[in-house]
């Protein structure tokens, strides 16, 4: 019997310390069986010896007693290390189980896992009586917790945003806006825009400002305007007559323009009112304007300056974000941590969002069970599979054998008991 032979701790599949522990306690009990058979045993020759010298019927009873329990320890010793090899090394049938039937063992624990644990009835009711929803909020309500999710999504974060290539996102994101720019007809939405502004007045701003610039301009370069005047005059003219027409276009203007900044309901204004309404009708009804304007859109677009910019933005907004998710101060980290705080607590009053936040996370279990349920199953079986056989059984053996072995010591008793039990219904029948 291999109960006083050393046996050596399994390495592999992940043979480890732990293990070696375990099985100094499985040799411990092992030792104990076996000194239960030999108590017996013992025992056993002595009752006999006794019967035979003449020490009376309790001998009887004793040995009898005795060779059960010798039967009893013998056979759960032999059933016990069936299961991890062939006892005394012989080829006995349908022993070593464990090693020689360790992938059918595999695959077996696999679809008991699967039928058992990957169900989706299992899934949805193990959830249900967990209650997600009012946990997660009540976690997240706690400052330091939202504060500990924040900071881990900041880091995350920035990992993502530190291993992605500059190149291939900018190409992305160029590429993205280009492709939605080209697809889209811009003409009717700036239509509808402009036509907007103008109903609400909001372009009498920009016409404001044009007017002072203008007036401003003509204050401080008053002489160019006279001399541009003066150069297109006809060479024949004399000079002071140019002049004097020079000052007087000047005038005119500058008083246009004067008179245009200070009244609102200046001619002027009305006719770039005029003018801006029938510029937004035609950008939404009149085909060849639209045309035209796609036309401009796509030359904008094929320019390498605005490609430029469009590459350039993701750099922005990288850099943008990486400074905002490292500085623990910054808004964008200050209103995560507010809601999640703010979710948390919605989370924590109220049972409607309780339930959607559970069912929705039921249906992703669930979905992820039913679709990767039997790559989970194969994995199992596989990885058995792929165990050394005699490492894989030694390895359950510094699991479960110290346990095993307390069926050896009651096989031992409990044989001892029935055999003292039918060795005195015998003597009592045969009286």
């Amino acid at each position: 019997m291999d109960a006083g032979r050393a046996v050596a701790g399994p390495t592999a599949p992940g043979g480890s310390d732990p293990d070696e522990a375990r099985w100094v306690g499985v040799r411990r009990m092992k030792r104990i069986a076996t000194g239960f058979l030999l108590v017996a045993t013992a025992v056993y020759g002595l009752a006999k010896w006794a019967g035979e010298e003449g020490a009376g019927g309790w001998a009887g009873y004793v040995a009898a007693a005795a060779e059960a329990g010798m039967v009893g320890a013998l056979a759960d010793w032999f059933a016990v290390t069936a299961l991890f090899r062939r006892p005394l090394g012989l080829p006995i049938p349908h022993t070593a189980i464990i090693p020689t039937k360790k992938d059918a063992l595999g695959a077996s624990l696999g679809e008991f896992v699967g039928e058992n644990f990957l169900s989706a009835d299992v899934v949805r009711a193990r959830l249900r009586t967990v209650g997600i929803g009012a946990r997660l909020g009540g976690w997240l309500a706690e400052p330091d917790n939202a504060a500990k999710v924040t900071e881990q999504a900041s880091a995350a974060l920035r990992g993502v945003l530190t291993v992605l290539r500059d190149s291939d996102v900018q190409a992305v994101v160029g590429e993205a806006i280009t492709r939605r720019a080209e697809a889209q007809e811009v003409g009717p939405g700036l239509g509808r825009l402009l036509e907007r502004v103008v109903a609400d007045g909001g372009h009498r701003r920009m016409v404001d400002l044009v007017c002072v610039r203008a007036h401003d301009w003509l204050v401080e370069h008053g002489d160019s305007v006279m001399t541009a005047v003066q150069g297109g005059a006809p060479g024949w003219t004399p000079r002071f007559v140019d002049r004097r027409i020079g000052e007087r276009v000047y005038k005119e203007l500058l008083r246009f323009v004067t008179e245009t900044r200070d009244s609102p309901n200046h001619p002027a204004r009305g006719a770039v009112d005029r003018f801006l309404a029938d510029f937004a009708h035609e950008l939404q009804e009149d085909a060849d304007t639209r045309a035209r304007v796609e036309r401009l859109k796509k030359d904008l677009l094929a320019r390498s300056e605005v490609q430029d910019l469009i590459a350039s933005a993701w750099g922005a907004v990288r850099a943008m974000v990486v400074a905002a998710a490292e500085d623990e101060q910054s808004a964008l980290r200050q209103r995560a941590r507010a809601s999640l705080l703010s979710l948390g607590r919605r989370l924590t009053a109220d049972p409607a969002l309780q339930a959607k936040v559970d069912s929705w996370l039921e249906d992703a279990a669930t979905y992820l069970v039913t679709t990767y349920r039997d790559e989970i199953t194969s994995l199992i079986s596989e990885t058995v599979a792929g165990w050394d056989a005699d490492q894989t059984s030694r390895k359950i053996e510094a699991h479960v054998g110290r346990d095993l072995q307390f069926i050896r010591i009651n096989g031992t008793v409990v044989g001892a008991l029935a055999g003292l039990l039918i060795y005195t219904v015998s003597q009592l029948a045969t009286r």
